[in-house]
């Protein structure tokens, strides 16, 4: 068997790699770094794939999730509700511009925000919702959007771990995660679903004006070069990534596609056991981002020094609620309000999760963990 990787990116990189090469020397032959033709061309082929009219490429996904905020003209002291649950990066941009963070808790069978944990969070003082499609799968986009109507809010999507799932409103109509609230941010993270080799990110819009300031934001506030119409910020994403990127979103569906099978693989081998609780798929469309297990006889701490033992891989994702991280303690916060994170915080472990894994690894890993949580 081969070794086991939590993401395997090199074995990914075999499949694309003449592309990837030819790319990479022809921007160094033309050295147009920054701004160059792969990043516009990467702008187009990302808004086509997504069904949605504005690309705006950006340095990363937390920068991404920052500039969504100051294109919205959010200020300090305007309160912004999000998700217990997630990176920090979601909360510390809210932080980092001087908002309000407002934590709520999640759903304990998906993870994503709980709808009416954000209801009960509205006040006058609230402007947004930032929704996190956690572990690949998007949250309840019909409901968060019918109470964003409700109370006059912007939807700002934190599509960092979703890029490639679809969303099926009640209406019908089928979506990209990231084209359903007044703008998203996503990230091009190495080990993302679509990772360039470096840092890089996104934003996404169907909104004129606001995609016309944001490409302005990340600019240096320059349309005209020298000529600065808005307060910005440096981050672009560079040619070298782009190129990346470009070679990878081809292979984008295929890769979600191999995600989900081998989640599929993973579930079907904990069928029946007690304190194995797999992934539930809400809807038609989870890319799996992470395949992540909750164990619920209080052997999640045993089980990944287990695994790290035994050469499998794993990742504890989140150890820590965000309410309870020292940069966002906060005396509005009441324990009592987030059952679900504080039980998840103890529970969750995510397995190697890639478009490289195979049978033969699959079936170690599941064995390893059954054996060691049934003992």
């Amino acid at each position: 068997m081969k070794k086991i990787q939590m993401v395997d990116l090199k074995g990914q990189y075999e499949d694309i790699k003449k592309e990837v090469n030819d790319s990479i020397a022809e921007i160094l032959d033309s050295s147009a770094f920054i701004n160059g033709p792969h990043v516009h061309a990467f702008q187009k082929e990302l808004e086509a794939y997504l069904g949605v009219k504005h690309v705006i490429p950006c340095a990363n996904g937390t920068d991404a999730l920052q500039i969504c905020m100051m294109g919205l003209g959010l200020q300090p002291g305007d309160e912004v509700i999000t998700a217990d649950f997630t990176f920090a990066a979601t909360v510390e941009v809210i932080a980092l511009l001087n908002l309000v963070p407002v934590l709520v808790d999640v759903e304990p069978d998906t993870f994503n925000i709980d709808i009416k944990a954000i209801e009960k969070a509205i006040t006058p003082k609230t402007k947004a919702i930032v929704p996190v499609h956690l572990f690949g799968q998007c949250a309840n986009m019909d409901e968060i959007m019918e109470l964003a109507g409700k109370h006059n809010l912007y939807v700002i999507e934190d599509n960092a771990q979703a890029i490639g799932a679809t969303y099926s409103s009640k209406n019908g109509k089928k979506q990209q995660a990231g084209t359903m609230g007044h703008v998203a941010s996503t990230s091009f993270f190495p080990s993302k679903n679509l990772g360039c080799y470096g840092d890089g990110g996104a934003i996404f819009t169907n909104d004129d004006d606001l995609a016309h300031i944001i490409r302005g934001m990340v600019n240096h506030g320059m349309y005209k070069r020298y000529y600065h119409d808005v307060v910005g910020v440096n981050s672009r994403l560079d040619s070298i990534q782009a190129a990346v990127l470009r070679a990878k979103l081809p292979h984008l569906d295929t890769y979600n596609r191999k995600r989900a099978e081998s989640a599929a693989k993973y579930s079907r081998a904990f069928e029946g056991q007690e304190h194995i609780v797999v992934p539930k798929i809400v809807g038609d469309s989870h890319v799996f981002h992470q395949y992540t297990l909750k164990i619920t006889n209080g052997k999640r701490d045993a089980l990944v020094q287990h695994l790290n033992d035994n050469g499998v891989p794993c990742g504890v994702y989140y150890p820590v609620p965000l309410h309870r991280q020292k940069a966002y303690l906060d005396s509005r916060y009441n324990e009592a309000d987030f059952p679900v994170t504080n039980q998840l915080v103890e529970e969750v472990i995510s397995l190697p999760m890639h478009t490289e894994l195979d049978d033969e690894q699959i079936q170690f890993i599941t064995k390893s963990v059954i054996d060691f949580v049934n003992k």
